[in-house]
């Protein structure tokens, strides 16, 4: 079975995350000068999780915010071909976690098509307490 990898903040290249999004929800590629997702998350979010099998980009979740205590999970994203293998479940419970540490008193899917890539499990009565530290925040999905 391959590893697939999920990490707060890995790094990924604006067109990695423009294939993906692509492939995820339709649509074109656009080119980095025209949607650059590093510059937008790096200005906009509290963070974002990434999965990927080797150096190949397969899933994505970015966690926007306020800036003060509202969090919220937008373009979540898996690829196709990796879609209900359990990586979009993975994205949604580490950036959950990390809404928790960061104190945010809520953190929501954007979308009926956000919860349902992570299926409902993950979001049974809001955020469950978890004593994980920021620096345990990174594995693997089996």
């Amino acid at each position: 079975m391959e590893s697939i990898e999920v990490r707060w903040r890995g790094g990924f290249a604006s067109r990695e995350a423009n294939a993906l999004h692509a492939a995820a929800f339709g649509g074109p590629v656009y080119p980095d000068q025209e949607w650059d997702w590093v510059a937008l998350v790096d200005a906009h979010s509290l963070g974002w999780v990434t999965a990927r099998v080797g150096d190949e980009l397969v899933g994505f979740a970015n966690v926007l915010w306020d800036g003060f205590v509202h969090a919220w999970l937008q373009d979540v994203m898996v690829t196709p071909a990796r879609q209900r293998s359990g990586i979009g479940v993975a994205l949604v419970e580490l950036a959950t976690v990390v809404g928790e540490l960061r104190r945010c008193l809520c953190v929501r899917a954007v979308g009926p098509r956000a919860v349902r890539t992570a299926g409902a499990s993950a979001w049974s009565g809001g955020l469950a307490h978890r004593d994980q530290q920021l620096g345990d925040l990174e594995g693997e999905v089996e």
